[in-house]
């Protein structure tokens, strides 16, 4: 049974189409006729009430799909209908069931007139008015949609190297940002139908009405008068009943192309309509201004305006409460005599903060940034080798507000300034388009970037710059300190730490290696002497082998150069990926032994620094040719 169900959700929208096809061509009985209006009805209620719960766009990402077998549905029971209502109209008003019939008599009571200008007017406020906003909207969301692409996709890729994301949620968001952009392209296309449905139906009524008096009168011999009040009656029935779901689901679609947010609409229209006291208690003043004329009817604007005045009231009392008081700070302690637990360590790795980023670590505050530093640390254990100390974040009222500074062994090594609830639009340095904001520099890459506030981040997205928030900012500037300065952070703990998760599944190699042969204090300078050079050390155990064959050499610096040219294939690798050939720069020997000589400890003297300028201009020169 389990198997059943989702083999039936899968033939569902092909069977449904199917079936609308099937009623342009085999006529329906008057009861068929009835359940499929009823149920056209019902659907266009359903599809309006999902998109007005939806949260956001890609959650009814199906809703163009949806559109369109929703229009074909109406063509198909109007064409259906038409053929009931030309070909058995003559026997009465109840010819095409009794959907349309109730909907010719209840609604416009009875009246042609009434009946063509109620067609009429709903007609001109789903194809003029709703149909054609939410066309534009649609379309202007899609190109903006396009335009911010690439902003985007560069945004999400900074959160990734940030390590405020993993490799699985940077897919996800890339495909939202790909179904976005083709969500709003096939809402521009799906608005056609829409339109194009309006159009059909009053070609529709028309034909119905001018078909069915030829009909009646010359086929039948009806009277005009008997021919007027059955075929027009039925014709304004049959465009009514297919008019108000065609209504409904136009709203249903500007509903859904002109969200902003992700919130909940019937929330956010409440929570930002009635949120400001004094815009309701101007709008009791006027109504009761209006009630007090002479002539103007009294008791609706009265009415109304006590309400407003009195749901004024109440959200000013609400705003006015007071904000719950904050817990009582402990007292200090007593004076006494100073204790060891008087002198704190030195953190590894620290980061301060103004009393305004506060809220980017409190989670009370929804603060991710905590969040985001184990997802940076992470990354760095992934990529260079080892697990760096954890970061230590404490307020510091000394800072600017808006400041931040990263300590290194009590150090400062980095500091900027973030703002909580802004974002840093980054220039990839090809944008001449400006941002209104503060101009600012990038802490981590020193690119030319500007603080902007949320509204416009759609606006800098579309312009191509790389928008990320501020928690994303300190996270990607605390991952460029830690990467830059790997070798620091690598203490004899991290190394210790290193052999023991190597001895898991190398015991051997671990035990006949350190400190058998080869010195810890010289392993863990070979170790920085690789990461100073930005060579990372997630092979420790092809590291540990290198080692281990020139165990007789006990010069670090010497170490280091043998194990780096052991670890050749994996440095082309990394800088320069799966390559088969790798251009390299051959030097003369005369120069080579002038390098050498240079090098310690076989000279002292440093290389002049006129050849070595004169030697970084040649080879940038060699290389570009």
């Amino acid at each position: 049974m389990a198997s059943i169900v989702p083999a039936m959700r899968a033939l569902g929208a092909p069977v449904l189409i199917v079936m609308v096809l099937a009623m342009m061509l085999v006529p329906l009985p008057t009861f068929a006729l009835d359940l499929l209006f009823t149920f056209n009805i019902a659907l266009s209620l359903v599809v309006l009430m999902v998109a007005s719960y939806t949260k956001r766009t890609l959650d009814f990402a199906s809703f163009p799909s949806v559109l369109l077998v929703t229009t074909l549905l109406r063509l198909a029971l109007n064409v259906a209908s038409t053929r009931a209502v030309l070909l058995n109209g003559h026997t009465g008003t109840g010819a095409a069931g009794q959907v349309i019939e109730s909907f010719a008599h209840v609604l416009i009571g009875g009246s042609f007139a009434v009946g063509i200008v109620v067609f009429a007017i709903l007609t001109i406020i789903n194809f003029v008015v709703i149909t054609k906003g939410a066309g534009r909207i649609a379309e202007v969301s899609a190109r903006f949609a396009l335009d911010a692409m690439p902003g985007k996709q560069m945004a999400i890729d900074a959160d990734l190297a940030a390590g405020s994301i993993d490799e699985k949620q940077a897919r996800t968001r890339r495909k939202e940002v790909t179904q976005e952009a083709e969500f709003y392209g096939s809402m521009d296309g799906a608005s056609k139908f829409v339109r194009g449905d309006a159009i059909a139906g009053i070609m529709i009524l028309f034909i119905n009405m001018i078909g069915g008096l030829a009909i009646g009168a010359l086929q039948h011999g009806l009277s005009l008068e008997t021919a007027i009040n059955n075929y027009v009656l039925l014709a304004i029935g049959d465009g009514l009943v297919a008019q108000v779901p065609a209504l409904v689901i136009s709203v249903a679609a500007g509903l859904i192309v002109s969200r902003v947010g992700d919130e909940d609409i019937g929330k956010q229209i409440a929570g930002q309509l009635f949120s400001i006291p004094r815009a309701l208690g101007l709008t009791s003043g006027v109504l009761t201004l209006l009630g007090v004329i002479p002539g103007m009817p009294h008791i609706p604007f009265l009415v109304l305006g006590a309400l407003c005045g009195w749901a004024a009231w109440m959200l000013a009392r609400i705003a006015a409460r007071p904000a719950p008081a904050e817990a009582e700070l402990p007292k200090a302690a007593s004076n006494g005599e100073a204790s060891w637990d008087d002198v704190t360590p030195v953190d590894v790795l620290g980061l301060e903060v103004g009393y305004r980023l506060i809220a980017l670590v409190d989670k009370n505050q929804d603060g991710d940034l905590l969040s985001r530093i184990k997802g940076v640390r992470r990354k760095f254990a992934g990529e260079v080798g080892f697990l760096p100390p954890a970061v230590h974040i404490r307020d510091n009222l000394e800072l600017h507000p808006s400041a931040y500074r990263i300590l290194l062994k009590g150090v400062v090594v980095g500091e900027g300034q973030a703002f909580a609830g802004m974002y840093m639009a980054i220039n990839p340095g090809h944008i001449k388009v400006p941002l209104a904001g503060t101009a600012t520099t990038d802490p981590a890459f020193g690119l030319q970037a500007t603080w902007i506030e949320a509204r416009t981040r759609e606006q800098a997205q579309a312009a191509g710059y790389t928008v990320v928030d501020a928690a994303t900012v300190l996270a990607t500037h605390l991952n460029h300190v830690m990467q830059s300065r790997a070798a620091t952070l690598l203490g004899r703990a991290e190394v210790q730490d290193l052999l023991d998760h190597t001895r898991k599944y190398a015991p051997a190699l671990v035990e006949d290696t350190v400190p058998k042969h080869v010195p810890f204090n010289t392993l863990q300078k070979v170790l920085r002497n690789l990461l100073d050079e930005t060579i990372h050390i997630r092979d420790l155990r092809g590291i540990l082998e290198l080692v281990a064959e020139y165990q007789a050499v006990q010069d670090p610096e010497e170490l280091t150069r043998l194990v780096r040219v052991g670890l050749a294939p994996a440095i082309i690798q990394y800088l320069y990926g799966p390559v088969q050939e790798l251009g390299v720069m051959a030097i003369e020997p005369q120069l080579e032994q002038v390098l050498l000589s240079a090098l310690p400890p076989q000279s002292a003297a440093p290389l002049d620094p006129g050849m070595g300028d004169l030697l970084c201009e040649q080879a940038a020169q060699a290389a570009a040719a």
